[in-house]
């Protein structure tokens, strides 16, 4: 499934206006994150895993390009701003998942 936020396009399973899935959908699961593989932003991994048709490769933390989307108001943030961010978006104080730093391995290559 495709659906725009913020006029960007988010692919991913049953994705909400504020990029909710189908595998993460609480109140404060209002991020989407990009892949290198394929330049796109997606609610989750598991969104990524199920769709995309090939395998995951990260952007580094360290990157200059904005891999991260607020799905409340479609700021976007680099890696490190997301990674040492306060859980919430630097534009609009949407309250983002703390339970996301479990996962950024998955998103993010560590820095070197």
């Amino acid at each position: 499934m495709k659906r725009e936020v913020a006029g960007i396009e988010v692919r991913g399973v049953d994705v909400d206006s504020e990029t909710r899935c189908a595998h993460y959908d609480s109140e404060r699961d209002v991020v989407a994150l990009k892949f290198v593989c394929c330049e796109t932003y997606w609610p989750c991994f598991r969104c990524h895993e199920e769709l995309a048709g090939h395998s995951a490769e990260r952007f580094s933390v360290d990157g200059v390009e904005s891999v991260v989307l607020c799905g409340v108001c479609g700021a976007e943030l680099t890696a490190r701003e997301f990674v040492e961010g306060s859980h919430s978006c630097p534009e609009c104080g949407a309250a983002f998942n703390p339970g996301c730093a479990e996962h950024y391995e998955l998103y993010f290559d560590p820095e070197e």
